[in-house]
């Protein structure tokens, strides 16, 4: 699984027009599924990412996680994140994991974040979405497991 996660004061998701996910202060995470990935790296990167400690504290140190400010998550899965463009001008996909595995994966993911205790909102698998994001800091990290 590969991610990148932004820090955010806010994060929205529309589809065809109408927002269908939204939150405030918090991380969107853009995830992708590769073809190997199994619940239990779902598991290990969705603790990973809920104590990951980027989030400033009363002295403007990088010292808080999302479960220590009581944020939110927006989880939006993005195939293109396997992307291989080291030939010619085209990007492959041939690294991601097909569907019918990659979908169960990312809600097993946005579910484990839910378990720590995390409200998350959800982009809609495999649709056209506009993703709204405005970064804090700006702080983007990218981690795979």
């Amino acid at each position: 699984m590969r991610t990148v996660i932004q820090r955010v004061r806010r994060g929205a998701v529309s589809v065809d027009g109408r927002r269908i996910a939204e939150i405030g202060k918090g991380l969107v995470i853009l995830i992708g599924v590769g073809p190997t990935d199994t619940p239990e790296t779902a598991q290990a990167l969705a603790r990973k990412i809920a104590q990951l400690r980027i989030f400033e504290d009363d002295q403007g140190k990088m010292n808080l996680s999302l479960l220590d400010i009581g944020g939110e998550a927006l989880v939006v899965s993005q195939f293109t994140l396997y992307a291989d463009a080291r030939k010619g001008n085209r990007p492959s996909f041939t690294d991601s994991a097909p569907p019918e595995i990659a979908a169960p994966l990312v809600e097993r993911f946005a579910g484990f974040l839910r378990e720590l205790g995390i409200p998350v909102q959800c982009g809609e698998f495999g649709a056209h979405m506009l993703v709204e994001i405005e970064n804090d800091g700006p702080v983007t990290i990218w981690l795979e497991k």
